[in-house]
């Protein structure tokens, strides 16, 4: 992880300070315990807190974007947050017993005790609730590892083109996003999702960036997976933030120019047409809609490889549909310059693996990133669709937010929307 030795230092600090407020509120519910029994706890409790710490030293000089390193931050993760929610209700009761020491009344009682040597005793509600309060990161992370990362969801969605070509009315567009091949465990689940999209027999596949965490070479396990993706009508492709190498520290420039160039020749070999600023015109008889491709382009410090005008010219089609990996493209970029690009197709945001979802109420701590960061949206007469990512990076789970296979049907027939009384 790249973090600047000052920030480390204070981070440490934190945790240190974090794991000592918790051990000291851990004695609440050790009084009534048996002395050797008290002891052994408190060993063991200092044995994790020891673990975690040299964790934290150990993740600070690794790799991020391994599976490895994946589980090990989960774990570093659930360890301390588990203590910062517990001992929020254990502050509460420290600030109850200051406001008892200040306030009329409650002062001389805890004068006479003090006097009598008796002490303040902590609230054994707060206490045990604090316990409850900590349980709750610990198995909604597990469950999010076990049950999460793989539960793929198909996504449909249908839309309305009025310029949509006869010969394409109906045609049925899957979506790929973010597989991230570099963070997974589980071949036989990545199968599964595979066979999901291949069982809904799509006319056309689009992946929108990020195969790997940072290097090519993440991809060669799950390649005999991924060359299966095929469609009538092609599968086409573009990079992702992560599909350049950016995230790490390579030997040498060359070392990177081979991997970018690597990547590109595993989109050749998996059969899929990867579009760096380019378009192509697909055909049906005598019509044509066009499929445009940028490399990333994200806005704030994410790389801004894409051209999207090189992408858009000479593009023929009657509908044209544009790959582009960050969502954040779409309003800085494709309606200002390109109004005729009637669909954008994005991913990136992964949802943060994280949210709620009750049927159209959505909510994930993305939309304070992003003003576009899952399903599908419209300005005018253009349209983004965001896929929430088939894979997972960081935290090797999804809380809420599952993984993603999105099927779009375009139709040139307006949409009836259901009336009620």
């Amino acid at each position: 992880m790249h973090i600047s030795p000052f920030s480390f230092f204070l981070i440490l600090t934190f945790l240190v300070w974090l794991e000592y407020y918790a051990f000291q509120a851990s004695k609440t519910l050790l009084e009534s315990v048996n002395g050797r029994v008290k002891g052994v706890i408190n060993y063991i409790y200092a044995f994790q807190a020891i673990v975690s710490f040299c964790l934290v030293i150990y993740l600070r000089f690794s790799q991020a974007g391994t599976v490895n390193f994946s589980f090990l931050i989960s774990i570093v993760f659930m360890s301390y947050s588990a203590k910062l929610f517990a001992i929020v209700f254990v502050f509460i009761d420290d600030i109850k017993r200051v406001l008892q020491l200040f306030f009329s009344g409650r002062k001389k009682r805890y004068e006479k005790r003090v006097a009598s040597g008796q002490k303040m005793p902590r609230s054994k509600f707060l206490a045990r609730s604090a316990v409850v309060m900590a349980t709750l990161p610990v198995v909604t992370m597990s469950f999010g590892i076990v049950r999460g990362a793989y539960d793929y969801r198909i996504r449909r969605r249908k839309v309305y083109l009025p310029n949509l070509p006869n010969a394409f009315d109906g045609i049925k567009i899957a979506q790929l996003s973010d597989i991230h091949s570099g963070s997974f465990y589980d071949k036989v689940a990545v199968q599964g999702g595979i066979e999901m999209l291949l069982n809904e027999k799509p006319d056309m596949v689009f992946f929108t960036g990020d195969l790997v965490n940072n290097q090519t070479k993440e991809v060669s396990e799950y390649f005999d997976l991924f060359s299966k993706v095929k469609a009538d009508l092609g599968v086409y492709s573009t990079l992702g933030n992560h599909d350049y190498g950016d995230y790490m520290q390579w030997r040498s420039v060359e070392a990177k120019r081979q991997n970018l160039a690597d990547m590109i020749k595993v989109h050749e070999r998996l059969g899929w047409h990867l579009l760096m600023n380019e378009h192509q015109n697909v055909k049906v008889g005598t019509d044509q809609i066009s499929v445009l491709g940028v490399e990333n382009w994200g806005a704030g410090r994410f790389a801004k490889y894409g051209k999207l005008d090189e992408a858009a010219l000479n593009s023929e089609g009657d509908v044209k549909l544009l790959l582009s990996h960050d969502p954040s493209h779409w309003d800085a970029q494709v309606r200002l310059q390109q109004p005729d690009i009637d669909i954008t197709f994005s991913g990136h945001t992964h949802g943060m693996q994280l949210g709620v979802e009750i049927g159209d109420f959505r909510w994930s701590p993305s939309k304070y990133m992003y003003k576009q960061w899952a399903d599908l949206y419209q300005e005018s007469n253009q349209y983004l669709y965001v896929n929430r990512g088939y894979g997972f990076l960081g935290f090797p789970g999804r809380i809420g937010i599952l993984p993603e296979i999105t099927i779009m049907e375009l139709t040139s027939s307006p949409l009836i929307l259901p009336t009620y009384p």
